[in-house]
């Protein structure tokens, strides 16, 4: 969620210029200030899951035009932070979307530590061996994997089509974006984002494929992604939609 926010996938160069907290609607959340050479104007941004602030500020801006824009818009964060998803733990009990399918996470001890998908009276289960402390991890590690099995493939698939090679691929945890695409080809994705349904994903990958011809969001840019994912616009309005509640989902 962002007021203000443009993303941009080029590198400019930005300094810390303060680390803090801010007290919203009861919550005390920490605030990164962060100076933008390419800024002309402040911009905030809630992080995923509602668990932090980040203010981008151009360079030279005095610390009372911080106080005053963060004044002006604390109504718009009560307002949006009221809206953010509970953080739900990963533990026996609880459904975590697989492909855009809820799953019932089972815990059965019996076996050595993997996951499983299997189908159940009430539906299709995440079933983890091993022991119920690293239960979490586990189905972490196994949207981890799938993500990868899954996504070469796709960024194979659009290389191709697109005319373009990626340098590298590679997986993480962000809380910031759901993938980026660098100025040398390497592709970054999250693998939550193998809680999302096909077409997302197969969206999300297009999108960051298309950014190895066009490093911006221009027209020439979602031409080339709309050719590669027809159904950009519905996929790219279903993560902005349901984004914050998969990133919410804790597998600490």
């Amino acid at each position: 969620m962002s007021f203000g926010f443009f993303r941009t996938l080029t590198k400019p160069s930005r300094a810390p210029v303060e680390a803090r907290e801010h007290t919203v609607a009861g919550r005390t959340l920490p605030l990164r200030i962060v100076e933008n050479e390419r800024a002309r104007r402040l911009t905030l941004r809630i992080d995923a899951g509602g668990q932090g602030l980040r203010i981008t500020v151009p360079p030279g801006l005095r610390q009372g035009e911080v106080e005053k824009f963060l004044h002006r818009h604390q109504g718009w964060l009560e307002q949006r932070l009221a809206k953010v998803p509970d953080r739900p733990q990963v533990r026996p009990g609880i459904k975590v979307p697989f492909r855009g399918v809820p799953h019932l996470v089972v815990h059965e001890p019996g076996r050595r530590g993997t996951v499983s998908v299997e189908k159940g009276e009430d539906g299709p289960r995440l079933v983890v061996h091993g022991e119920r402390l690293h239960l979490p991890r586990r189905v972490a590690d196994f949207l981890k994997r799938e993500a990868r099995r899954e996504i070469e493939g796709l960024v194979a698939r659009h290389t191709a089509t697109a005319g373009r090679k990626a340098k590298a691929i590679r997986f993480r945890d962000t809380t910031s974006r759901w993938g980026s695409c660098t100025s040398d080809g390497t592709l970054s994705f999250s693998w939550r984002i193998m809680m999302a349904p096909p077409a997302v994903i197969d969206y999300l990958v297009a999108h960051e494929v298309a950014h190895l011809k066009e490093m911006n969001h221009g027209p020439k840019f979602w031409k080339l992604c709309g050719e590669l994912c027809p159904d950009t616009e519905r996929c790219k309005a279903w993560l902005k939609r349901n984004g914050g509640a998969l990133q919410a989902i804790r597998f600490e």
